[in-house]
């Protein structure tokens, strides 16, 4: 049903598409999946169990409006966000840009979001319904990003299942400088000091760049496990990896998401998990549209999976069509859970 009407929805552009896509989801406009029971993909993360390990990524529900929704698509987690302490509009348009001929998206939207205490009153009132993260970040113009994050926590801490600190978009400048070794140890430390004070043990993950080198993958490993991090997001969008592209948008700044960036995606969790010696749950992000897609993650050592370009090009029905491939697949190959391959590439 999506091949048909994608050609219609792709004449608006994706800002606008995007924005019809949640007005569809807020009116119950697109069909809820009906629930398998697909023993083979079940997992848990945070003490809590999933009935599968495909997850919507941050940037597609930027101010939780439409998480439950999203749920009813058969999606086994959702993150929403990223969010900032106050409102704010993001980069100038046009500032998301597809490339057809390569199955991506390059974006440059800065953290567009309605605020902290607006979004937090929108959850308060509508629980979600299944495994909810809460993505965080700085505004644009703060003159203390740690306090930013700080307040995010404050902010969120009771109202989701874990929080993620977004340290890596391309589209904040400066952001991505909390990669550096004193950098990020500050902020997890003031990150640490204030869930202390607040008494909550909520779980706080770490959302990585795909634009790092080996020496940084070390670096980071061990501030990660210094600090007890639970799980890590591998990665966000990348603002290199243009060479092979084909569409004439590769020339757009911003970050780039969708097929081209699997392999750099694959590596890299590849990497850290060697790294981090199975004492840390990678979410995997990158490139998947597809069972095949989310099973070479899982190898790489990916416990659980997130994806939003993949959406984009394949249309709502995307979670659950991997999640049944890829129990099938499980079946096929003989795997009776996820644990049993995850990290298993050599």
């Amino acid at each position: 049903m999506f091949g048909k009407i994608r050609p219609f929805i792709f004449k608006f552009d994706p800002e606008t598409a995007h924005n019809l896509a949640i007005q569809a989801l807020k009116f119950n406009l697109m069909p809820s999946r009906q629930k398998y029971n697909l023993k083979h993909i079940e997992t848990e993360i945070f003490e809590k169990k999933l009935p599968n390990p495909i997850g919507l990524a941050a940037g597609f529900d930027k101010d939780a409006e439409v998480y439950n929704s999203i749920f009813k698509l058969g999606f086994g987690f959702v993150e929403v966000g990223t969010i900032t302490p106050l409102k704010q509009y993001g980069n100038p348009k046009p500032r998301v840009f597809r490339l057809e001929e390569d199955q991506a998206l390059i974006n440059r939207l800065g953290f567009n979001n309605s605020g902290a205490d607006l979004i937090q009153s929108r959850i308060r009132l509508n629980p979600p319904k299944g495994l909810f993260g809460i993505n965080i970040g700085p505004n644009k113009d703060t003159k203390n990003k740690i306090n930013d994050y700080l307040i995010g926590l404050r902010k969120f801490y009771d109202l989701a299942d874990y929080i993620t600190i977004n340290i890596s978009s391309p589209n904040t400048e400066n952001l991505r400088n909390f990669h550096n070794e004193d950098e990020l140890n500050d902020l997890l430390d003031a990150i640490n000091n204030e869930k202390n004070l607040l008494k909550t043990s909520v779980p706080t993950v770490l959302k990585i760049s795909p634009d790092i080198n080996d020496k940084e993958i070390e670096k980071i490993s061990k501030i990660v496990l210094k600090y007890n991090i639970p799980a890590i997001i591998i990665s966000n969008t990348s603002d290199r990896t243009r060479d092979d592209l084909k569409n004439i948008n590769k020339l757009e700044k911003g970050g780039l998401s969708g097929k081209p960036i699997t392999k750099k995606s694959n590596l890299i969790i590849n990497k850290f998990f060697k790294n981090l010696e199975n004492k840390v749950k990678i979410i995997g992000v990158g490139g998947v549209d597809s069972a095949d897609s989310a099973y070479d993650k899982i190898l790489n050592g990916a416990s659980l999976i997130q994806l939003y370009t993949g959406m984009v090009y394949k249309g709502p029905g995307i979670a659950k069509t991997i999640s049944e491939d890829l129990n099938d697949l499980f079946k096929k190959k003989g795997v009776t859970n996820i644990s049993e391959i995850i990290g298993t590439k050599k």
